[in-house]
């Protein structure tokens, strides 16, 4: 129906907006990771707010977090939640128990909140639990009934036996006998498989091979790889996995990155704000340009930045405490726009 009256379509215009939140005022595709190991952050309700403010459209959080959810109502940022790895072999055996955790995480608030993806684990493939992976998939998917929701698992790019060149990319053998099915049974569903790709970890596991620039977006050569070129390393591992699921019999699953990032921290001059805030910016860009991979040209790679905050609580190397992009006292580490 047209608009007669000025006024009215002002007002029109303004309430529709509030009524359908940031993703439909300019809110940024890109997604920011919600980790929550420390004991210092923001409550979860100013962490939204925190979302909102800085236009990011998209969240992954790592478990079903109530205080979350109830915070997330109405604000149409869309969530990638996971399920604990410590509830994967329940959830495989069990049917109705998979039943539960829909009742209980989704079916309250899925009026409310817009869940993208339920991520059954987090880099347990290969490992004891591995084998429990596809079958809680299943379960969950069919507990979900005709919702729109797709499961998927989070896969880190150590599931790769071969990953260079990136047409080269297959998965290890001790990683196949998982890998191959669940990348078959996502592409049954037309869902894509979540993958943490970390350029940062690759480029300190090869600094002869790999160069700085070429990690952070900033290299200027290109990387020939048959008849496709590479300028960053990131698309480059992006692609490996491509490969890997063309292999597997799954050419069309889409890989959506679950986590990235760079620490500003931790590990001398490689680990700078300064160096951060040019991956994470340049990445961020290269995303929103749409430009897609070599592989994949076109198709922008929906990715999640790792992560919101400093976690102060994180085991292991200094560097795991220092990947936020703000501090607890909701201050950014450095400068950056998600648009």
């Amino acid at each position: 129906m047209a608009c007669n009256v000025q006024s009215l379509c002002l007002i029109f215009s303004i309430t529709l907006s509030v009524l359908l939140g940031p993703n439909f005022a300019g809110a940024s595709s890109i997604g920011v990771c919600y980790g929550m190991v420390a004991n210092n952050l923001p409550p979860p309700r100013e962490v939204i707010d925190m979302y909102t403010s800085n236009q990011i459209g998209r969240m992954r959080l790592y478990d079903p977090n109530l205080e979350a959810f109830e915070a997330l109502r109405n604000t149409a940022i869309e969530v990638l939640v996971g399920v604990r790895n410590e509830d994967l072999q329940q959830l495989a055996n069990s049917y109705s128990a998979a039943q539960n955790w829909i009742a209980t995480y989704i079916t309250p608030y899925s009026h409310q909140i817009q869940f993208r993806y339920i991520a059954v684990g987090n880099e347990v493939i290969p490992g004891d639990s591995a084998q429990y992976v596809l079958p809680a998939m299943k379960n969950l998917q069919n507990a979900l009934g005709n919702r729109g929701i797709k499961v998927s698992t989070s896969i880190a790019t150590s599931v790769l036996g071969v990953s260079y060149p990136p047409s080269a990319g297959a998965f290890s053998q001790d990683t196949m006998e998982y890998m191959v099915p669940i990348a078959r049974y996502l592409n049954s569903i037309g869902a894509p498989l979540l993958a943490n790709v970390y350029p940062y970890f690759a480029y300190i596991g090869d600094t002869i091979d790999i160069s700085l620039p070429y990690a952070l977006f900033v290299s200027g050569k290109v990387v020939t790889d048959g008849r496709l070129s590479y300028d960053n390393l990131f698309d480059s591992m992006v692609d490996a996995l491509h490969a890997a699921l063309g292999k597997a019999g799954a050419p069309q699953v889409q890989v959506v990155v679950s986590e990235t990032g760079w620490p500003s921290h931790g590990n001398g001059m490689v680990t700078t704000p300064a160096n951060a805030q040019i991956y994470n910016s340049n990445l961020i860009s290269h995303i929103l340009s749409s430009r897609g991979t070599p592989r994949r040209p076109g198709n922008s790679t929906e990715t999640y930045l790792f992560s919101m905050f400093n976690e102060n609580m994180k085991p292991g190397a200094a560097v795991e405490q220092h990947w936020g992009l703000f501090h607890p006292n909701k201050w950014p580490v450095y400068p950056i726009s998600f648009l």
